[in-house]
């Protein structure tokens, strides 16, 4: 019988698979993140594998149950495969570590014949549980309890260990941890480095050939827009996008600040430039916002819309032209000071 190993992965023979801390820099972790540290030195986080009581049932988040609610709302194609691979999966470690050969797959008695794996054994699931810290934890998709690990972990059987890098990076609260999965972090890793590299190139162009657009851009994507005036030097406007794109400015995560720059670059120069004296008329509180929730012209008192981007739009539209030609030479008497 052909053996599984980590959740349906196609790497897991050939990449080393590891529990590794995760660690954002952007992220305030009780001064740790100044050092490179998810943890104290010497601290551990342990963790049984989770359960589950639902109408006074309990269930363990193996990623081993074929009764399991999650793969009940698959649909029947979908649940017919993934019931197939565990039980492939539980018939292959049970003849691993219970010397119980199940044979027939399809078999209607197939349960009642494992002994070990079986959902509600309590006495054998109680046993499995994680024990993480700063130093990676490698996993053996070779050895039956690590693969039970790591079936448990894809199922969210760990509520410290992310699924993978990329889960980590998107969850509101970062985990302690995350499954390395070498490929696939990989891949993660670099996605931003991409990002990030696509960002400088279009940095040196507007350096190169356009430092009007350059100006707006920066007043576009720095919370600090009003400090940038027309004189300001072309290599300090360079300076501050490059910290900008590389998460050292105002906007600290890394991957938002790229994006928003290279957003701001497919910009019109009329986007940027209307963009640029909305965010400096709010801070010079030519635009108000008022307690019902709206944005107002102060001078003349219109309603704008509830945020910048209808504000925006508002200037946009040619019935406006007054009020944006008011603003205009009032941010514009800023800039040239």
């Amino acid at each position: 019988m052909k053996n599984l190993t980590v959740v349906e992965t196609k790497s897991t023979k050939t990449s080393p698979v590891a529990i590794k801390p995760y660690f954002d820099a952007s992220v305030s972790n009780m001064g740790l993140e100044t050092y490179g540290l998810s943890l104290f030195d010497g601290v551990k986080h342990h963790e049984q594998l989770a359960c589950i009581e639902k109408n006074g049932v309990i269930y363990y988040l193996t990623g081993l149950n074929e009764f399991s609610p999650e793969i009940k709302k698959l649909p029947k194609e979908e649940q017919e495969s993934k019931i197939k691979h565990i039980r492939e999966a539980v018939a292959e470690l049970e003849k691993e570590l219970a010397s119980n050969v199940i044979t027939d797959l399809e078999d209607p008695d197939f349960w009642n014949k494992v002994k070990l794996l079986k959902p509600d054994n309590a006495e054998f699931w109680n046993r499995i549980s994680l024990s993480c810290g700063n130093e990676p934890v490698f996993l053996d998709p070779t050895d039956p309890f690590d693969r039970i690990k790591l079936y448990a972990i894809e199922a969210g059987g760990f509520s410290i260990v992310s699924r993978s890098y990329d889960e980590a990076r998107s969850r509101a609260v970062p985990p302690k941890f995350y499954l390395d999965k070498a490929e696939e972090t990989a891949g993660a890793r670099t996605e931003y480095k991409k990002l990030r590299n696509k960002a400088l190139a279009e940095l040196q162009k507007l350096y190169d050939k356009s430092s009007t657009k350059l100006f707006y851009v920066a007043k576009a994507v720095d919370v600090a827009s009003v400090q940038y005036k027309k004189h300001t030097p072309l290599d300090v406007l360079y300076d501050s996008m490059d910290a900008h794109i590389n998460g050292e400015g105002t906007e600290g995560n890394k991957e938002r600040a790229a994006k928003g720059f290279l957003e701001a670059c497919k910009a019109s120069m009329e986007t940027l430039k209307i963009k640029a004296i909305v965010k400096d008329s709010i801070f010079f509180k030519y635009i108000i916002n008022k307690p019902d929730g709206y944005i107002y012209h102060a001078s003349s008192g219109s309603m704008m819309g509830r945020n910048t981007s209808d504000v925006v739009e508002f200037l946009k539209n040619p019935l406006h032209e007054d009020i944006l030609g008011d603003l205009t030479n009032k941010i514009e008497g800023h800039w040239n000071e």
